[in-house]
C-alpha cells in the first residue's frame, strides 16, 4: 500500500481521487474531461509508485502532476503551478508562461 506523507507528518493511504478533484479545480472551465483527469491520475499514481517506495510525500506527488497537466491544459497548468509552486508575483507568472511559448515554439 503507497501512503502519503503530508506536510503535517500526517499520513493516509494514496487517493486517485484526491488527484482528480485536485488537478479538476484546476481545469474548471476548461476543455478537459473526467476521462483525461482520470488517465492523468493513472499516470501520476504509476510514476510515483515507480520510485519504488511504499511512503511518498505529498510534495513529490505534487510535481509528478506537473508534467502531464502541463502536456493535458497549460492554462490548468498554470492555475495548478501557481498554487502548487507558491506563485508571489506577476514575474512568476510571466517566467511560467515563457517556458511555455519556448516549449511550444520549440515543437
Amino acid at each position: 500500500m503507497l501512503t502519503v506523507v503530508k506536510r503535517s507528518g500526517a499520513t493516509e493511504p494514496f487517493s486517485r481521487e484526491k488527484i482528480i478533484n485536485g488537478v479538476g479545480k484546476a481545469c474548471q472551465g476548461r476543455p478537459v474531461t473526467e476521462d483525461q483527469l482520470a488517465l492523468l491520475a493513472q499516470q501520476v499514481e504509476e510514476s510515483v509508485r515507480a520510485q519504488g517506495s511504499s511512503q511518498i510525500e505529498a510534495h513529490e506527488i505534487g510535481l509528478a502532476i506537473l508534467e502531464p497537466l502541463r502536456k493535458l491544459d497549460q492554462v490548468a497548468y498554470l492555475r495548478f503551478a501557481s498554487v502548487y509552486s507558491n506563485f508571489d508575483s506577476l514575474q512568476d507568472f510571466e517566467d511560467a508562461i515563457a517556458k511555455l511559448r519556448s516549449e511550444n515554439n520549440a515543437k
